[in-house]
């Protein structure tokens, strides 16, 4: 495939990507509904007299539909997941794809 072709394609599915998400954000109203409601979250979280951000005397902290949902296992495991996917990912590419200073190409000697 030539190279003007390629740029091309790109170029008309950037065009449609945006053109997709400016008609999403213009038909649910923009970004006013959600200043709206966050104003208001912030107005009533200074009433309440808020907290700190971060307790960590609670333990981690967990988002309110998963703990009060009963999904905290599934989400442990999903974590657990992610991690260990992570770390098998950084290993593979360190012993078989040769880090940075692995082969690098001149000999020793």
């Amino acid at each position: 495939m030539q190279r003007w072709k390629q740029y091309g394609g790109l170029a008309g599915l950037l065009a449609v990507c945006l053109a997709a998400g400016l008609y999403g954000f213009t038909s649910t109203g923009g970004a006013l509904p959600y200043a709206e409601r966050f104003g208001q979250a912030l107005q009533r979280g200074a009433q309440e007299g808020g907290g700190p951000i971060v307790d960590l005397g609670r333990g981690v902290v967990i988002a309110g539909p998963i703990s009060k949902g009963g999904l905290v296992t599934e989400y442990v495991a999903v974590v657990v997941l992610l991690v260990v996917l992570g770390v098998g990912l950084y290993v593979y590419a360190i012993r078989y794809r040769g880090g940075s200073d692995r082969d690098s190409g001149q000999d020793a000697a």
